[in-house]
């Protein structure tokens, strides 16, 4: 795997999420940071979504930081996989987009 240091995705827009990811050195694990305009609401639904999608695609040491503006899950999984694809990660293939 060749990864870049950061990769981004997405945008500010409504309904749309900017992800950033950063590789972390092996061990590290998954460190992710969220702001959202429904993080009272929805904040649980989206860690759990990024989470997933990550440990699906075998990715452990990252940082993320995702900026939500009310994007839907499939959104938050297509900027997700697209940052990490950016960032160097061969990913799986996936049925469910």
């Amino acid at each position: 795997m060749e990864t870049a240091q950061i990769a981004h995705s997405g945008t500010l827009e409504s309904n749309d999420i900017m992800i950033t990811l950063s590789v972390r050195p092996p061990g590290s694990g998954q460190q992710i940071e969220i702001q959202s305009i429904v993080m009272q609401q929805y904040g649980d639904a989206i860690r759990q979504t990024i989470t997933d999608t990550l440990n699906y695609q075998g990715i452990i040491d990252i940082y993320v930081k995702a900026v939500d503006r009310g994007a839907l899950d499939c959104t938050i999984k297509a900027r997700l996989l697209t940052a990490a694809a950016r960032a160097g990660f061969k990913l799986k293939e996936d049925n469910d987009l």
